[in-house]
């Protein structure tokens, strides 16, 4: 791998982060409140209605009250920290799936069973190497979402961590299984949707190549794509954010009061929530991979 396709792989994934972060905060900040239960522990200091036992009423009654008690701008919370953090994770992620794509290439392995090996391994690689990064960004994040601190004093605080304790790390183990698997399967997804679409598009088309710099083809793959890794992924997102919340417990206990939540329904206790991530995820990597490949297109042109 020469050291320009790095580059176009690093830059385009940069720029795709924060276009994702800038468009799809405001759902993020609703959903990380309900995740952690913010409605309730907040609810008499900042006048949040009480949770209604739907998600669906719980995000608006989320909404209301941060927009009525702490204005419009306050969906945003954490958006500093993400901006800043969001563009290298996506980099580190878009690197590893440029290089496992390119690597299966260069072996030979142009079938697609081949191609979907190389970008599952480097999306998993490259889903573990950034956890290390966003594990303390994100608990920069969830602490403004949550708590309501500023940037600067939750940075201080998660910073001290770093020196004084492992408290900087919480949520790390959660964060490693939310972004490691389920990143491959999301690279995978996404190399296996955008193939089947071109090709039926090419079909519909006559053959045609046109069809390849379609806005609607990444975009459709994208979806499908954050579909499928968050049906994997989620429930270690959910535990993450409980324990960077504040919860005091590990994996396996915070997953257990979750369920018990639900009455011990598993799946219902382990994906709440999960539509709202669907509704945020879905149109942040629908556009997160359509800025993707439009920046390592116009770089990759400019390179030659």
């Amino acid at each position: 791998m020469s050291m320009s396709d790095a580059w176009v792989d690093f830059a385009s994934g940069w720029v795709s982060g924060g276009v994702s972060v800038l468009a799809c905060q405001p759902i993020d900040t609703v959903l990380t409140r309900m995740q952690a239960k913010a409605s309730i522990q907040l609810s008499a200091a900042v006048g949040v209605e009480k949770v209604a036992p739907r998600s669906g009423a719980v995000s608006v009654n989320i909404l209301r009250g941060m927009v009525s008690n702490f204005g419009v701008t306050s969906l945003w919370r954490g958006s500093s920290a993400m901006i800043g953090a969001v563009p290298i994770q996506n980099a580190l992620l878009m690197t590893g799936y440029g290089a496992g794509k390119r690597w299966s290439e260069s072996n030979g392995s142009t079938d697609g069973k081949h191609v979907l090996t190389g970008v599952f391994v480097g999306g998993c690689t490259g889903g573990v190497l950034q956890s290390f990064v966003m594990s303390p960004v994100e608990l920069v994040k969830v602490t403004q979402q949550v708590v309501g601190e500023s940037a600067s004093s939750a940075t201080i605080n998660v910073c001290r961590g770093i020196f004084s304790s492992a408290g900087a790390w919480k949520g790390l183990g959660a964060t490693l299984l939310r972004d490691g698997l389920p990143h491959g399967v999301w690279f995978a997804s996404y190399e296996y949707a955008k193939t089947e679409l071109t090709e039926y598009r090419k079909r519909s088309n006559g053959g045609t190549k046109a069809t390849e710099d379609d806005i609607a083809t990444p975009m459709l793959a994208g979806a499908f794509a954050a579909t499928t890794a968050w049906g994997v992924g989620y429930p270690f997102d959910l535990i993450k954010t409980r324990i960077q919340a504040g919860s005091g417990k590990g994996i396996l206990a915070t997953a257990k009061v979750l369920v018990d939540e639900s009455g011990g329904h598993v799946v219902r206790g382990l994906y709440k929530g999960f539509s709202l991530k669907l509704v945020r995820a879905i149109p942040a990597s629908a556009i997160g991979f359509l800025t993707y490949e439009t920046v390592a297109k116009f770089l990759s042109s400019k390179s030659k």
